[in-house]
């Protein structure tokens, strides 16, 4: 814990970033727990400001995740996560009629978002992978690299690959769930022709040896935060939640399976698994 409290990273990725924080600090200093915030233009410096001990927790996405975890050899503390962050999936997306299975963008152009974004980059190329699907030998990849360092927060790289699909630039495009929701209701000739198993998104994280006390606090200082009250829930909903709940490895497995198979780290083994 800093000197005068929890310090907390995240990553400014749009303007309400400040707003949400703001409020969170409001809530928690408020409970009595001494707390502020510091933001980030990406999350690779908010890595390094967690392994440095710059912060106490850090506010990641599941690849900020995994590369912390990749360099704390699989010792990386897990604290809570939002109720949108568990059973996340991706979403292969065409126009309507035109595939009925992965194996079938074989030989065809599939848009991808940001090479940092794991729900419309990381996660989609692996699930092809799995379905014996090789990137620029088995299909072409059209890669929208917009906002990285942000790993996908802002959404621009999945509108890039919506408006790939609806132009014919692509055959098919990568997106995830939370962006085809917002979507699926406003453009009829588009459709969902794969959804890949759930996997886990963003999660608070600190050092394995981060102070039993200080962890215990932010935990059930957050978990004091209810949808009930129209104050927390204003916060809430802009984070995109309805319920803070505590973390679990789980739903890592298979993002560090796919990001040591596509070269996502630098580390050799990447150990996640379930504990």
């Amino acid at each position: 814990m800093s000197g005068k409290g929890i310090l907390l990273g995240a990553v400014a990725y749009t303007a309400a970033v400040v707003d949400i924080w703001e409020g969170i600090k409001d809530f928690f200093n408020e409970e009595g727990c001494s707390f502020d915030f510091v933001l980030f233009s990406n999350y690779e410096a908010q890595v390094d400001a967690l392994l440095a001990g710059f912060i106490d927790v850090a506010w990641n996405t599941n690849l900020a995740f995994i590369k912390t975890d990749s360099k704390l050899a699989g010792r990386t503390r897990l604290l809570a996560m939002r109720d949108t962050d568990i059973d996340f999936k991706s979403k292969f997306i065409a126009r309507k009629g035109s595939f009925d299975s992965l194996e079938k963008l074989r030989g065809k152009t599939v848009a991808f978002g940001s090479r940092d974004s794991a729900q419309a980059a990381l996660m989609p190329e692996y699930f092809l992978r799995k379905a014996g699907l090789t990137a620029d030998q088995d299909y072409k990849a059209l890669r929208f690299n917009s906002d990285v360092g942000k790993h996908g927060d802002t959404g621009r790289s999945e509108l890039e690959v919506i408006h790939a699909v609806l132009s014919g630039e692509a055959a098919a495009g990568a997106i995830g769930i939370s962006t085809w929701e917002a979507l699926k209701s406003k453009e009829a000739d588009l459709e969902s022709f794969w959804t890949s198993p759930g996997y886990s998104h963003c999660v608070f994280n600190a050092l394995p040896e981060a102070d039993e006390e200080m962890c215990k606090s932010f935990v059930d200082t957050l978990m004091r935060m209810k949808y009930e009250n129209p104050a927390h829930r204003r916060l809430l909903e802009l984070e995109g939640l309805k319920q803070w709940v505590l973390a679990s490895r789980d739903g890592y497995v298979q993002i560090s399976e796919a990001a040591r198979l596509l070269a996502y780290v630098q580390t050799e083994e990447i150990q996640v698994a379930s504990k």
